[in-house]
């Protein structure tokens, strides 16, 4: 039992919380809740801490809880005070059960294999800086069956607690990974026969016209400036979003999310 805030471990897994440097250093992620924890590879967890109170409650509670037990018991616990716990926690309302998971890797190779008879499908990120939107991406991405996501180094930290929050677990099953140079990704792509389509303001043709039955890769840009046009240009083709009103522009978002289920859509079509 951890009782004092002033304990080495509880300060460390502060830093992590705060720091995407000493994260990257460390190599490791932080989860938060009982779905987080659920769904955590086994074989990724580190270190878990559990407040009192989450403890006693799940003991009382029914099978779905004796699961988590069974997997506390598997893996490994450390238990706090709530008052710990409170300190260690990224959240305004703590469920009581945080887990240090090592970070997974992934390259871009594995993400250009068929899955399910489908040829690769990828969203391609640069300098995104919500961490909610490229949470909400992953989590997307995942619904729509996409094999990976891109991202220039420049984009927000994938692992930052809010990103995790929103990506649902998307973050434990979408291949992710960051590039040095997106420019030099995008010419791999077209030696392998991906076809790449930069959403952008310029484009002259709607989404639905194209053919993404074939092995395609979405390029979305920033939420304030979209893609930088040395990047767009790279792309095989510019495409745009249909714009009714005075609005100009999406959320990066559901920009991702209506190009990935137009590709899904059409693959899926009999």
């Amino acid at each position: 039992m951890i009782s004092s805030t002033a304990n080495s471990r509880v300060k460390q897994v502060v830093v992590w919380q705060t720091k995407a440097k000493e994260r990257k250093k460390a190599g490791i992620f932080i989860v938060e809740g009982i779905r987080m924890y659920e769904e955590a590879p086994e074989s990724w967890i580190k270190e878990t801490y559990v407040s009192e109170k989450f403890l006693k409650q799940i003991e009382k509670e029914d099978k779905k809880e004796k699961n988590i037990l069974q997997k506390l018991a598997s893996t490994g616990y450390e238990e706090v005070t709530e008052e710990v716990f409170s300190k260690m926690s990224d959240t305004q309302s703590p469920q009581g059960i945080l887990c240090v998971l090592q970070r997974p890797t992934y390259n871009i190779e594995e993400m250009l294999l068929q899955r399910d008879g489908k040829l690769p499908l990828l969203l391609i990120l640069e300098d995104l800086q919500d961490p909610g939107n490229l949470g909400t991406i992953l989590r997307t991405g995942e619904g729509a069956g996409i094999n990976g996501v891109i991202m220039s180094r420049e984009t927000v930290d994938i692992y930052n607690p809010k990103t995790i929050r929103s990506t649902m677990g998307s973050v434990y099953r979408v291949p992710h990974v960051y590039v040095d140079n997106l420019g030099e990704v995008l010419k791999v792509l077209k030696e392998k026969g991906v076809h790449t389509y930069a959403a952008h303001l310029v484009g002259k043709t709607y989404y639905d016209a194209f053919d993404f039955k074939q092995a395609t890769a979405f390029l979305i840009g920033n939420e304030g400036n979209g893609l930088r046009k040395e990047t767009a240009d790279l792309a095989e083709s510019y495409l745009k979003i249909p714009m009714e009103g005075k609005v100009e522009s999406l959320n990066a978002a559901m920009s991702a999310g209506l190009l990935a289920y137009e590709a899904h859509r059409q693959r899926n079509t009999r």
